[in-house]
Parts: C-alpha cells; structure tokens; sequence
C-alpha cells in the first residue's frame, strides 16, 4: 500500500537574533509534512503492515524535501526528528506503525548515515493540533547542544481519518547555545550515543 497524500506542507525556520545576540551562522530548521488517508479509522486492524510499508515511504519523501529546503547537501543535515498527529478516527498505534519501524532507515538513507536513534513524538488530535517534532544530532544522542524542537501544524488537518506525519532536519543546534556537554566536534559517532 502506498500513502494517500492529500498534502504536503514545508516550512523552514531560520533564526538569525536570539536575546539580542547575533547566531552566526543562524539556526536553521526545516519540516516537511504530509497529511495522508489513514486506511485504519474508525475501526480495529491487528495488521498494521500497511502502515510500517507508508512510514518507508514517507522517510525518503519527506527527507529529501526537507534537506531541499534548507538547501543543504542531505550530508550536511546534523539533527532529525519525527512525528505524527493521528486523527480522532484513529489510534496512537497507527502513528507508531508509521514512525518506528521503517521510517528511520529512509530518512538516514537520504542523509547518508546517521547512527543515532530519530527522536519521535506521537499524538491524537483534530485539525490544527500542533506537535513539537524532537530533535536530536543524528550521529550522537549525548549532543546536548542539539536537544530541541520544531513545532508543526497544519490549520485544516489532521481531519478524523488522516494522519499528519512529520519529519524535521537543521543545519546546526540551538541558537547560542551554552550548556556544556559533548561538543559536535568531538563527536566519535560509532555507538549513537557518543
């Protein structure tokens, strides 16, 4: 089975002064959304297949479209998150098939690696529910420099039998950020973690 898309949706954010401080270079994040049929609402499947084969292919769609936003080559990409918003036809479970296992070896496939677990977040909701999209650097999980957020919505979805799937890369960390830990630069990258 392949995605019902109704909508993609990209957005990028880019912050250029952070308490009147100047980020050079500046912080800059991208999500790319889909907003697809949910085959599942509104009644109980065992068989969630389908959903895990739509979570593949929306790794590599989304993936791409965000690294073109930014307008990096895919290896540039240094932190990666995931989400979906499961509409009220629907169960948490369907956005975990879609999430966890397969949409992580597409994203890391466009990017050409990435040893470190994709960070997700999962919901219910109705249109213009917004989820914070969990980042992390995709090569070490103990980057504190990298633990942040995007927050996407989509003002007309996810409607009762959609889900909304998001996936989210930057070119850098947090804005000016200053809380020690280990450096990117000191990133060895073999484990996930370090």
């Amino acid at each position: 089975m392949t995605a019902a898309i109704r909508k993609l949706v990209t957005m990028t954010d880019e912050v250029l002064v952070e308490m009147g401080e100047t980020v050079n270079p500046p912080t800059r994040r991208a999500a790319a959304i889909a907003v697809i049929a949910n085959p599942f609402a509104g009644s109980f499947t065992a068989d969630l297949s389908p959903l895990i084969d739509i979570g593949a292919e929306l790794g590599a769609l989304l993936t791409a479209r965000a690294v073109a936003a930014l307008g990096i080559a895919p290896d540039a990409a240094e932190s990666y998150g995931k989400a979906a918003v499961v509409g009220e036809a629907g169960e948490i479970e369907h956005a975990a098939a879609i999430l966890h296992p397969k949409l992580g070896a597409p994203m890391r496939g466009v990017l050409g690696g990435g040893t470190a677990l994709v960070p997700s977040a999962k919901k219910r909701g109705t249109m213009g529910t917004a989820i914070d999209v969990p980042l992390g650097h995709r090569n070490a999980a103990y980057v504190r420099s990298h633990f942040d957020a995007m927050e996407v919505s989509i003002a007309d979805a996810p409607r009762a039998n959609e889900i909304l799937v998001a996936v989210v890369v930057t070119d850098s960390g947090r804005p000016l950020a200053r809380v020690g830990g280990l450096a990117a630069a000191d990133i060895i990258g073999q484990d996930g973690l370090r």
